[in-house]
């Protein structure tokens, strides 16, 4: 059995790319790029923090309100984290499913709230809307897969001093205020030196020491937490390991490599059954031939033919109703044989495209795991901007009809 592992990812958001991050995780779009959303279940799905507005009015009222300061950001900077909290599927479906997972991801988010401020997490919410077909697949049932979604702000508490133009000497460098400044790169900054397996500091190559990743040290605190709380059946994912990214589509490949094997198996088995029962029939022909009618309209038969044809009439007469039976196989395992013969091409080619779309984004996570990584995150909210806009749209399309479609044919105006 495979062990039990926890994931925990980082990913940066701006204030251009927080909204496709907001509608992928309170769900707002129509159309999801990820074909596993089931959007029946979407109720299910289960909010621990939800916020007032959207994130980024949220921020915007707390900025306001002196909670936090964007002083001396660039535009592009990054303003959110997205924590992604995630356990193999299997892990909750040997432990309770659904509740269970509730249960886990509720103390998942008070770690959160604990490491970050409470008043510094914006969303959390569980997903329990995606299906793992793969384990769906081996264990016959639908199957989910459940992982935690959280949107905090990365602060720090930093000190503003008096300047040197202070009329007043002693004030001169001295805390004028201390500000909650978000800042990701300060937040995420870590102190603690990377060891070998000696305990020997690594040292870059000008000397400097080498520093543990804080994602790395987010990943321990988090199964520290989960351990403290009574969540002790699981482990933190590797270090340094980017397979915690390729676990799910890893997955879905291996196991459609072990569909497309037994669908082989159960093809190979129906053709031997199916060709026993042909014979038979092949058989019932033979004899339907026998025999030559006359002038009187009666039918004569040679001798060899009137042997053969009582032999069989006897052991007909004895296995009649084996031969219903098996007359009965015929039209089952033809059928059978067909569907597996149709679901073996269909599995054939659905594998053979996901290998060929896949192919150049593993052979990028193997060599360029970071650039691989961030470029993927771009295509999913591009995708979702653009579902986005299309439902703008069609709303938009719902309240104006007229206007809709006098904007319809200025493009195709255009377009003349």
């Amino acid at each position: 059995m495979a062990k039990d592992m926890s994931c925990a990812r980082v990913k940066q958001c701006s204030a251009a790319s927080i909204g496709a991050t907001e509608r992928h995780n309170e769900r707002l779009n129509t159309d999801y790029a990820n074909v596993n959303v089931v959007q029946e279940r979407i109720p299910l799905n289960v909010h621990y923090r939800s916020p007032p507005s959207s994130y980024m009015d949220t921020l915007r009222t707390m900025e306001a309100a002196g909670t936090v300061s964007t002083r001396g950001l660039r535009k592009d900077a990054t303003l959110f984290d997205e924590i992604i909290i995630d356990v193999n599927t299997m892990y909750f479906e040997r432990n309770g499913g659904y509740e269970y997972a509730k249960k886990f991801y509720e103390e998942a988010y008070h770690f959160l709230e604990k490491k970050f401020g409470s008043e510094y997490v914006v969303a959390a919410v569980m997903h329990a809307d995606e299906i793992n077909k793969a384990a769906t697949s081996d264990l016959g049932k639908d199957v989910y897969h459940y992982h935690l979604h959280a949107v905090v702000i990365p602060v720090v508490d930093k000190d503003i001093l008096w300047s040197k133009r202070c009329k007043d000497p002693a004030l001169r460098g001295t805390v004028r205020e201390t500000i909650h400044q978000v800042s990701h790169s300060k937040k995420w900054a870590s102190n603690i030196p990377l060891k070998d397996e000696q305990g020997q500091p690594v040292l870059r190559s000008n000397g400097k020491p080498k520093y543990r990743p804080s994602y790395s040290i987010l990943q321990d605190e988090l199964v520290a937490h989960m351990q403290e709380h009574g969540f002790t059946n699981f482990q933190r994912g590797e270090l340094g390991s980017t397979r915690e990214n390729l676990a799910s589509l890893q997955y879905q490949i291996e196991k459609d490599k072990e569909r497309l094997a037994n669908i082989q198996e159960r093809v190979e088995a129906a053709q031997t059954k199916y060709e026993a029962a042909w014979n038979v029939r092949k058989t019932e022909s033979e004899i339907d031939d026998m025999g030559k009618k006359t002038i009187t309209g009666k039918y004569t038969v040679s001798k060899e033919d009137y042997k053969q044809l009582t032999a069989l009439a006897k052991e007909g007469i004895t296995s009649r109703q084996e031969i219903h039976k098996l007359n009965e196989d015929i039209s089952l395992y033809k059928k059978q044989y067909i569907d597996c013969k149709y679901e073996l091409r269909d599995t054939q080619s659905a594998y053979a495209a996901l290998r060929r779309r896949c192919e150049p984004f593993l052979q990028a996570l193997k060599y360029f795991p970071q650039f691989a990584k961030g470029f993927a995150e771009k295509i999913a909210d591009l995708l979702e901007h653009r579902e986005a806009q299309q439902k703008k749209e069609r709303e938009e399309a719902k309240r104006n009809p007229h206007r809709a479609s006098a904007r319809r044919q200025d493009d195709q105006d255009l377009e003349r």
